[in-house]
């Protein structure tokens, strides 16, 4: 049955004001929803850990006095514009292969393949198409980031499948979605350092907790259909949860700081990203849907902000 956000050509969980709406017509909206163009967390996030591991590697580089800053600067446009894509790609992924599950889920039901605004063969080509430009994205940066771009490509294509035989599917996605802190590295220095591999645990149990918390939105659907999740595994005891993989996420990020020798306003960004996560575990509601989206939507802020402390440190590296 079509809901009403069916009948609009909107999707029942994304903000109906947004830009693809304003911007784009009607006939690209079903793609625009495909790739998440109206939910941006989705790319924010899998892109701050690419924007880290970036800065952590500038630092150390300019250290030894060997920082290209334009080459930095290009790199993170390369990662921004990768992430938009390969998030729209896995996502697009992603909505086919679960295409069933998401018609039996009141929030997802009216996304465009459940709701038949566009079909299989559409939403195929469209993914070809996303795949295509983060091809072209990953090309411009070295072999050896070439090589370790092309070899997450397994765990992109085993994550929508993960919560079908676990109930650690947010582990397979923090693997996917954490990438980007091997990335960075690897694009700006042309190797992986000891500092870059804490900063990928760092993301991933930063990953594992805030989809937690997002997954809390369809607990009582996925339980339904039998969808597996850290939110239907941890339950009530979320919080003491969240408090062991935020805790090990700022130790790993610690570690990967010290590691890489950077400055004292990164620490500074890294104590208020403690603030930050000590927020979260303290007001969260896993009962209520909105403030556990508004929660996942928060960590963006996070990623920015130790982002932004790594860059701060930067001139007095």
């Amino acid at each position: 049955m079509n809901t009403a956000a069916d009948q609009n050509g909107r999707v029942a969980d994304a903000p109906s004001d947004n830009w693809v709406y304003r911007v784009l017509p009607p006939a690209a909206w079903p793609y625009a929803q495909l790739a998440r163009w109206d939910r941006p967390i989705g790319w924010q996030l899998l892109m701050w850990p690419c924007f880290w591991s970036s800065a952590l590697a500038a630092n150390v580089l300019a250290e030894r006095g060997q920082l290209s800053v334009p080459l930095f600067l290009f790199h993170l446009f390369l990662f921004f514009a990768g992430s938009v894509a390969m998030r729209g790609a896995g996502c697009t992924y992603n909505d086919l292969v679960d295409e069933e599950i998401d018609m039996a889920v009141a929030r997802t039901r009216s996304r465009p393949l459940p709701s038949g605004r566009v079909t299989r063969r559409q939403a195929k080509l469209f993914l070809v198409a996303q795949a295509l430009v983060g091809l072209v994205v990953l090309l411009c940066f070295n072999r050896f980031a070439i090589v370790l771009g092309i070899t997450s490509l397994l765990i992109v294509a085993i994550y929508p499948f993960a919560k079908r035989f676990t109930d650690w599917p947010q582990f397979f996605l923090g693997l996917a979605f954490s990438w980007g802190a091997l990335m960075g590295w690897a694009a700006l220095a042309g190797w992986l350092s000891l500092s870059s591999l804490f900063l990928y645990g760092a993301a991933i149990a930063w990953t594992i907790g805030y989809d937690t918390i997002y997954a809390h939105q369809d607990k009582e659907d996925d339980a339904l259909v039998g969808v597996r999740s850290t939110a239907r595994l941890f339950g009530e005891n979320t919080r003491s949860w969240l408090i062991g993989l935020y805790g090990l996420t700022l130790f790993l990020l610690f570690v990967a700081f010290a590691l890489a020798g950077v400055g004292f306003l990164a620490y500074v960004g890294l104590a208020i990203a403690a603030g930050m996560f000590a927020y979260q575990i303290r007001v969260l509601d896993i009962d209520d849907p909105a403030q556990c989206l508004a929660l996942f939507k928060f960590n963006n802020k996070v990623g920015a902000i130790l982002f932004l402390g790594l860059l701060a440190a930067l001139p007095f590296a």
